[in-house]
């Protein structure tokens, strides 16, 4: 064991705490304003669902006996037996505790990404049901498969620096998938919808940020040139896709936005954190770079073409930018930055890692549908049949209805 490492993963654990109320800022400010409590609440409430649950049997699930490739076992409930001396793994310089620690924060925060895609018209109490069935059915069996010893995804030779796969295209296709059978918003076809709070949308994508540098550099589990090299391909990739998609309101809008040039520093880090240890800085550029525009082309083109009511484009960007930072972690891998990989990318000469990335997406992609019609119908039959506010309800906003609470109760406005 190391202490410095050991302090370092702990440091950066509390780094990826604070992403979840960064994340709350970023979508209370992104929704009118007779939502903004319910939407932060929603984003929050995976605090205490995630830690809970995790510490139960959560991490027992992800972490413990393989079984299948697919899902760990008991043997490790209320983390009886987890060790605060011996690693995980061999090889690892931090103890199991610590790593249950770091991966904890991970379970906190990917079920939060999905509650902004159904903004404004989801009850709390189906979505609260919801977070807990989807952590159990999707999120614990993708860590397994994905991180843990023995694990399905990670045997086939696929590689996912800090979730990728499991924490941006798992949320991120459960929220398109979710918000379609949820049904659009009554005035989705006719409304503007109005950003309430710029300022908190900033101010959350820098808390976003700060916390990535955590989320990235603490995945090396240890303090050493691995991780000071995921910091900086995490720092390049945020600042190529604030640029890119200012570029894109410059070039369709005339001109930047601050709203914009924050959804792109996010898409920045969302592209990144498959590949952050394993590709050089200078493809993190062009990741970064890229990210953005592709995102930004879903969300403002793509999505109104299909007409689905992804409120706050959790799939545009977490769930379109994880799947394209996969397929460029493909093409530009190289084991002399992390001999974890199993042989460099496509750019480099090398075709089986690119096809596995494929692979592990398409793996990612089916999970996440297959178990989040499961968690629907659950939280249906958990909720009495109705998981919608009603339209009076939603007329209302979700803070009064559903918390009987206002973010500005001296407000007399209209919405």
């Amino acid at each position: 064991m190391d202490s410095g490492s050991i302090g370092f993963v702990m440091i950066c654990a509390a780094f990826v705490f604070f992403m979840t109320p960064g994340l709350s800022y970023f979508y209370g400010g992104l929704v009118r304003r007779k939502n903004a409590v319910n939407t932060m609440f929603a984003s929050v409430i995976t605090i205490g669902t995630g830690i809970v649950m995790w510490v139960l049997f959560g991490y027992s699930l992800s972490f413990g006996t393989d079984h299948f490739g697919i899902i760990g076992d008991l043997s490790w409930l209320g983390l009886e037996g987890v060790s605060k001396t011996e690693a995980y793994v061999e090889g690892q310089s931090i103890p199991n505790l610590v790593f249950c620690l770091f991966q904890m924060m991970f379970a906190v925060i990917t079920p939060a990404l999905i509650t902004g895609s159904v903004g404004g018209r989801m009850k709390f109490k189906s979505l609260f049901f919801f977070i807990v069935f989807w952590s159990i059915l999707v999120y614990y069996p993708m860590a397994h498969m994905v991180w843990a010893d023995g694990g399905f995804l990670a045997k086939i030779g696929s590689v996912d620096f800090a979730g990728g796969n499991v924490v941006h295209i798992s949320s991120g296709v459960t929220a398109l998938v979710l918000c379609i059978l949820l049904g659009k918003r009554y005035d989705h076809e006719r409304a503007n919808y109005k950003i309430h709070n710029i300022p908190f949308v900033a101010m959350g994508a820098f808390i976003l940020m700060f916390g990535w540098f955590g989320f990235n550099a603490g995945s090396a589990l240890a303090a050493d040139g691995l991780a000071a090299h995921a910091f900086v391909t995490t720092a390049v990739s945020a600042a190529g896709g604030m640029l890119s998609w200012m570029l894109c309101d410059v070039i369709m809008n005339k001109k930047p936005t601050f709203v914009g040039a924050s959804t792109g520093l996010v898409a920045g880090l969302v592209g990144i954190t498959p590949g952050a240890g394993f590709v050089p800085i200078w493809a993190a550029v062009i990741i970064g770079l890229t990210t953005s525009p592709i995102c930004y082309f879903m969300v403002s083109v793509v999505k109104r073409k299909l007409g689905y009511d992804d409120a706050l484009d959790a799939f545009g960007c977490h769930g379109v930018g994880g799947i394209w930072g996969g397929i460029c972690t493909g093409l530009f891998c190289q084991v002399s930055i992390n001999d974890i990989g199993q042989g460099n990318g496509l750019f480099f000469g090398d075709v089986k890692l690119f096809l596995m990335q494929l692979v592990s997406i398409l793996v990612t992609i089916a999970v996440a549908v297959v178990g989040t019609f499961i968690c629907y119908f659950l939280t249906k039959l958990v909720s009495g049949g109705s998981i919608r506010v009603t339209e009076r309800e939603e007329r209302v906003g979700l803070d009064r209805s559903e918390h009987g609470e206002a973010a500005y109760p001296s407000f007399n406005g209209l919405d």
